[in-house]
């Protein structure tokens, strides 16, 4: 599940069926790709699609369970996505570099700091998302009113590099009223 728009259980990443990989970005059409919405609709979303544009988000983190409870494949290497923002634009198009399963106890610091949102530590990373996957969002999406991580808990781990952005979207990305 991503907890970016629609998928249960992963942190500022929601997806849509399978991405398609391509080996070249030009002529790309965004419509074509599958969505990549990191967190649900607002300004969280905002501050993340901003922080993938200027390149400070390059990870993200999800529940492995989500993509299991939707019978969903995992994502690929090389698998290409749209990112939407909270008004559900197309704004730039990622590749993903590294997809990892593992578990919770065990991600890592760099992929807590290259999720772009300014953590310190692996704990204050995992105190956030363990937040969001507790809350009643996510446990709804996974139809499990009382589901918790543990220690071994399954995590998606994906890296990312961006590959497109549409023009413009940068600067509607920063505007204050659309970051909190």
């Amino acid at each position: 599940m991503n907890t970016d728009g629609a998928d249960p259980g992963w942190h500022g990443e929601k997806r849509e069926p399978q991405g398609r990989r391509l080996g070249s970005v030009r002529g790309m059409n965004l419509d074509d790709l599958p969505l990549m919405e990191f967190d649900f609709p607002g300004p969280l979303r905002d501050k993340l699609v901003a922080a993938v544009l200027s390149g400070a988000k390059t990870s993200t983190s999800g529940l492995v369970l989500g993509y299991e409870r939707e019978n969903e494949p995992l994502p690929e290497v090389g698998q290409l996505s749209a990112v939407v923002d909270s008004e559900g634009r197309r704004v730039a198009a990622i590749e993903l570099t590294d997809v990892r399963i593992v578990r919770l106890a065990d991600v890592d610091l760099r992929h807590a700091l290259d999720e772009g949102e300014d953590y310190e530590s692996v704990a204050e990373w995992r105190a956030v998302h363990e937040k969001l996957w507790h809350s009643a969002a996510v446990r709804e999406e996974l139809g499990d009113p009382d589901f918790t991580v543990d220690e071994d808990t399954q995590v998606l781990a994906q890296r990312f590099r961006l590959v497109h952005t549409v023009p413009g979207a940068d600067r509607e990305a920063a505007e204050p009223d659309r970051i909190s």
